[in-house]
């Protein structure tokens, strides 16, 4: 992996933990609010963005997705 493709994991990562923080009580309510975001997480964040997030959620999985 280089520094590169490090860097722009971790970016994804921390938008990740972000959009979990302002789009919880939308969208992910039913989790632990302390939950920790990992990797393994961003595709069931993408399913209950696109589900509940309305146009600012369907942005923010477009965001996640690159």
């Amino acid at each position: 992996m280089t520094s590169a493709d490090f860097d722009a994991r971790r970016g994804r990562l921390d938008l990740a933990r972000r959009t979990f923080k302002e789009f919880y009580g939308q969208c992910f309510w039913s989790a632990d609010p302390d939950r920790v975001i990992e990797e393994s997480d961003i595709q069931w964040m993408i399913r209950n963005l696109r589900l509940n997030g309305g146009h600012r959620g369907y942005r923010r999985v477009v965001e996640l997705c690159r």
